[in-house]
């Protein structure tokens, strides 16, 4: 698993690391999958100003009020399935 660094200045930019993919994106909410699970940035005005996933670079300009970690729960329910079909095959 890679690092992840997210920067917060002053609630109007956020520049984060290990950033492998943003899921969508409006001017209100932010999906973000990083190399820790989906972060959900919320706030008013936002812009990606950089996105280089090559590097897993990120930077947001905006009023953010709200970052929110949390599970990706595509992947543990596909490694749920995994565990049922492999118990199905024995």
């Amino acid at each position: 698993m890679g690092e992840c660094v997210l920067s917060l200045i002053n609630r109007e930019k956020m520049q984060i690391t290990g950033v492998n993919n943003v899921a969508s994106y409006d001017e209100a909410e932010i999906v973000i999958q990083t190399v820790l699970g989906i972060l959900v940035v919320k706030g008013a005005g936002m812009h990606i100003t950089n996105l280089n996933l090559e590097d897993g670079n990120l930077t947001v300009d905006g009023y953010i009020n709200k970052l929110e970690f949390s599970e990706d729960k595509g992947a543990k329910l596909r490694d749920k399935s995994k565990g049922i079909f492999s118990r199905l095959i024995r």
